[in-house]
This record gives C-alpha cells, sequence and structure tokens, in this order.
C-alpha cells in the first residue's frame, strides 16, 4: 500500500502539523540536554516518539514507518559506523605499539603550547580529513589525536566540533555542494562560488573561538599571531579554490596552507608564556628525542590513510569502487569488477517506491546502500592494514585490537542507528518538509531564515550533503517567490548546514565514542550548542545582508 506525504496532515493545518513535527527535536534536546540519559537511550527513545508521530499524526503505516527506520539503521553502519570502527581501530593500533608516543613527542617539537596543538589537530588536519573523507572521520581521528597529546577528552572532542565547522559544506571532495546540482540544475560551480563567499568570513574566526574556549579572552590575545595565520591563510585559500577551481579541491588546499603556514610561522616565532596543562611538566621532563626516520614511522599510519581516503574520493575512482566506471582503463575496469561484487542495493521491503512526494507526486526510491569497497572506512581499514606491517603486529594482536575497539564503541554504534533511523523516519513521513515550509513562509524575512533551513537539516540528517538534497528545490522555489537568488538561498542552505553539525547526533556519538565519553553526550551537546546557534546567527545576518545590501557580492 502506497503513502502519500501529506505536509498539513494535522487538522489540515501547516503550523499545527509543524508544532507536531517539531515534537522528536524538542524531545531529543530535552533528552540529552536536560535529562542528561545516554545516548543511545536518547536515540532510542526519539525514534520512538517519531515513529509513533509519524504513524498516528502523519498517518504513515506501521510497515513503512518502521522500514524507513530500519533503512535509517543500515547507514548509519555503512557507512557512518564503519567510519568510526575503523579510524578508531587505527588510532589504537598506534597506541597499543607505543608509536603514539613519537607522534605526541613530534607535535611537542613543533610546539609545546596547547594552543597551538589545538589549531594544528583539531582546525587544520581535522579540515584536511574533512575534505578528503568526511562522514564523521574527521572528528573521530582528530579528537583521538588530541586525547592523545593530553587533551581532556570532553574539551578534545568539543574542540574538533566546533573546529569542523569551516570545512562541512566543502567535506568529501565537494560532495555537499555537487550533490544541489542535480536537483536544482544550478551549477555546482556558481553555488560553489557564493558559498566561499560566505563561509571564509566564519573560517577566519574558527581558530580564534577554538582558542578562547580552552584559555579565555586575555591568553587568547598572546597566541593571536598565531591565530591569524592559521585562519585567515584558511579563508583566503578557501575563498580562491572555491570560486576559481570548484568546489572539490577547498577543503583539502585551505587545510595543507593553513597546517605548513602555521608550523612555518612557529619556526620563527613563539608566545611568550607557553601554556601546558596542570600535568604537563611531569611529562615534558620524561619527553624522548626521536630520529626523523622513528617520527616518520610513528607518523606513517596516518599518511597512509591520507594517501588512502584521498585515492578513495577521486570522482573516478569513486565511481569504479561501486562498479559504475565506464571507461577504458584496464586497471579501473579491475577494480570496478571487484566494486560491483561489493556493492549492493537490496530494495526496502514495504518502503522501496510505496511513498509519495507531496510535492511532485513522485514514488521514492528506497534502497538500502551496501557499498562496501567504496565506503571511505574500507579505505581506513585498508590503512590499518598497511599499517600492521609497517609496525610488524601480529595477526593475533590486529584482530584482539580490532575486537576490543568494536566492544569499546558498540553503544554509539547503537546511538548512531536510532538517530539516524528517526532522520529516515521524519523525512518518509514528510515531517522535515513540513518545518521547512513553515519557515518558507516567513516572505520577505525568507533571507534571515534560510540558512536555519540547513542547520535543522544538518542537525536532523547529521549531514551537509543530506541537508542539501533534502531542501535544494524548497530553497530555490522559495527564493523565487520573495525575490531572492536562487544561488544565494542555496549557498545559505550549506553554510547554515556546517553550523548543526557539531550538535547533530551522529556527529556528538562519534566524537564521544573516538575520545571514551560513551554516555557523556549530553555533556557534548552543552558544550558546542551555544556556539552552533551563535555561528548560525551570523550566517542568518551575513546572508540577509548580502540579499539586501552586498548584493554585490552574489555571483
Amino acid at each position: 500500500m502506497s503513502f502519500t506525504q501529506n505536509f498539513t496532515a494535522v487538522g489540515g493545518s501547516l503550523w499545527l502539523s509543524a508544532l507536531v513535527a517539531i515534537i522528536p527535536i524538542l524531545y531529543f534536546f530535552w533528552a540529552l540536554a536536560i535529562k542528561k540519559m545516554k545516548g543511545y537511550v536518547a536515540g532510542f527513545t526519539t525514534l520512538l516518539v517519531a515513529l509513533v508521530l509519524a504513524v498516528f499524526a502523519y498517518q504513515m503505516p506501521v510497515a513503512t514507518a518502521l522500514m524507513s527506520a530500519t533503512q535509517g539503521a543500515v547507514y548509519g553502519l555503512l557507512p557512518i559506523g564503519w567510519i568510526i570502527v575503523t579510524s578508531v581501530f587505527l588510532y589504537n593500533i598506534t597506541v597499543k605499539t607505543g608509536q603514539f608516543n613519537i607522534i605526541r613527542s613530534s607535535v611537542l617539537s613543533i610546539t609545546e603550547d596547547r594552543r597551538i596543538q589545538a589549531l594544528l589537530v583539531a582546525f587544520s588536519f581535522g579540515a584536511f580529513l574533512e575534505g578528503a573523507a568526511g562522514f564523521g572521520a574527521p572528528v573521530a581521528i582528530s579528537a583521538a589525536l588530541l586525547v592523545g597529546l593530553g587533551f581532556n577528552p570532553l574539551t578534545a572532542a568539543g574542540l574538533c566540533l566546533i573546529a569542523n565547522t569551516a570545512p562541512v559544506a566543502f567535506g568529501a571532495i565537494g560532495v555537499p555542494i555537487t550533490a544541489m546540482e542535480g536537483p536544482t540544475g544550478i551549477a555546482a560551480m556558481e553555488i560553489s562560488k557564493m558559498v566561499g563567499r560566505q563561509l571564509p568570513f566564519l573560517a577566519v574566526f574558527i581558530p580564534f573561538i577554538l582558542v578562547m574556549i580552552m584559555v579565555g579572552f586575555k591568553k587568547t590575545l598572546e597566541v593571536l599571531p598565531a591565530v591569524i595565520v592559521s585562519g585567515v591563510s584558511f579563508a583566503i585559500t578557501q575563498f580562491l579554490s572555491s570560486n576559481f577551481l570548484g568546489p572539490e579541491l577547498p577543503d583539502v588546499l585551505s587545510a595543507l596552507v593553513s597546517l605548513f603556514a602555521l608550523a612555518l610561522f612557529m619556526k620563527v616565532w613563539q608566545p611568550k608564556t607557553i601554556y601546558r596543562f596542570a600535568s604537563d611538566d611531569e611529562v615534558a621532563a620524561q619527553e624522548e628525542k626521536y630520529s626523523a626516520s622513528k617520527i616518520t614511522l610513528a607518523w606513517s599510519p596516518f599518511i597512509v590513510l591520507t594517501a588512502f581516503i584521498s585515492f578513495w574520493g577521486i570522482p573516478v575512482i569513486k565511481k569504479a569502487l561501486i562498479g559504475a566506471y565506464e571507461g577504458d582503463n584496464i586497471v579501473l575496469q579491475g577494480v570496478n569488477v571487484l566494486g560491483k561484487w561489493l556493492t549492493f542495493y537490496p530494495e526496502v521491503p514495504f518502503l522501496h517506491n510505496l511513498v509519495i512526494n507531496g510535492a511532485t507526486n513522485e514514488p521514492i526510491p528506497a534502497l538500502y546502500k551496501l557499498e562496501i569497497l567504496g565506503a571511505a572506512g574500507t579505505a581506513i581499514l585498508l590503512a590499518a592494514v598497511v599499517t600492521k606491517f609497517l609496525f610488524k603486529v601480529k595477526w593475533s594482536m590486529f584482530f584482539s585490537i580490532f575486537a576490543s575497539t568494536v566492544n569499546e564503541i558498540k553503544y554509539p554504534l547503537l546511538t548512531i542507528c536510532f538517530v539516524v533511523g528517526y532522520s529516515y523516519v521524519t523525512n518518509a513521513a514528510g515531517m522535515m518538509t513540513t518545518l521547512g515550509l513553515v519557515l518558507a513562509k516567513t516572505g520577505m524575512l525568507f533571507p534571515f531564515f534560510s540558512p536555519v533551513l540547513g542547520w535543522l537539516g544538518v542537525f536532523i540528517t547529521g549531514s551537509d550533503t543530506s541537508a542539501n538534497v533534502l531542501f535544494a528545490k524548497l530553497q530555490q522555489v522559495t527564493a523565487g517567490s520573495v525575490g531572492m537568488d536562487p544561488v544565494l538561498a542555496l549557498a545559505a542552505n550549506s553554510s547554515g548546514g556546517v553550523t548543526g553539525k557539531m550538535i547533530s547526533p551522529q556527529s556528538i556519538a562519534v566524537a564521544a565514542a573516538a575520545v571514551g565519553l560513551v554516555g557523556r553526550e549530553s555533556e557534548l551537546l552543552r558544550f558546542t550548542l551555544k556556539y552552533s546557534l551563535w555561528l548560525l546567527l551570523a550566517i542568518c545576518i551575513m546572508t540577509f545582508l548580502q540579499s539586501n545590501v552586498l548584493s554585490f557580492m552574489i555571483p
């Protein structure tokens, strides 16, 4: 039996329907921030609330609602959960073999100042991983690195979530931007240009915000030159690459320029006062000096990781990895054959083509996406296998570390399955579109509220790509009806979305798993929530000004 989405399902009223649609969101905030439930409990109960509302308020068939939850849960395991497992696994190998002590020493050789270390790892290195892989890998790996360097787990996770704001719109080789081209017909290059005229204004301040969160305003001023080098080099590169090269490379290039600019700057400048943690004095006294070859070997897992995820992100390679390559390159043809064997798209029973889009009256396909070889987590696993040989780890130890890693993050994996399942239920029921339609009713104020759609979409789905696909057409049509440039509206959706990433349940679960904060997800949400809202406000004001006063900035 088919189900047609009804965006005014509650009493025929859009506003009443929106009040019902927002209940799961409010409940989740209450469950985590106020009730302080463990992540997987909050996720499970939020899923139950969404299912009840979808069935009884939005009249969705029970089987359809349940199967949409399973589709989300499968996506939560692959690719998202798979990335977390393999990322933490790779990090654990470096710890168990003692190589992380050498990594720690090499970072300290650049600077012992903890403020600069946060910029190097959370901001620059995290942005590089976002550009190459996305889907949780940047937060998982960079947060684990900071904890290994001696950072408080909550601080490390929170800093990495906030730092991830700057690169998210261009993550995974520009997928969030290119994903909007199909449903809207607007060239990805035009959207990339506009996003590149918004996010750099945010990115330039992110390093300052990160350090201020750590140490306060006065101690941030002590490292202001380094903060400026980090933020400005990133922002300028992001603007230039997004406007002249396209959406694929802004993150990778900006991160590398920022990383090397700050590292080189630290060769000629050091703050007058080195900021350390209370426990650092004793550790620093025990610090050993290592040869260049040992340092290179210790960093090799992350060098190999970078190579693999960069390779996995190349569009033509990505096609071959999922069996969709159609060229004549012999090597890629071989990869393509393997990709076909390891890629499955089974239909979701009671859901595939049985939900009718309430706006277009077209059936919505529903498939379990099982791209095993093409998943970024597989690239990370291969990096771990290479690391096993580089570090001469026995297979018994290799599998033991893997088993302990899975056991360590089993609850975060459950959390992710529940919250992604919840997002799929609300999407299939039409609840998310209802909320979007309400925001579209703001008329001439729509340029101000346009980024809120992206923020809301990323909070629910955990992905800027998903939020862009979800709301791109709505943004385009609404913008045209209120006299706003559609390109600006699409950019606002993506830019607003990046500010929601740090409070997304999926992102919080990933960060908590990476640093051992399982069960303390509520603390992470409280850590990041106010910064998410302040940064969203900045994007809203910027978009409104660009629509009404600074229209010359629109390409």
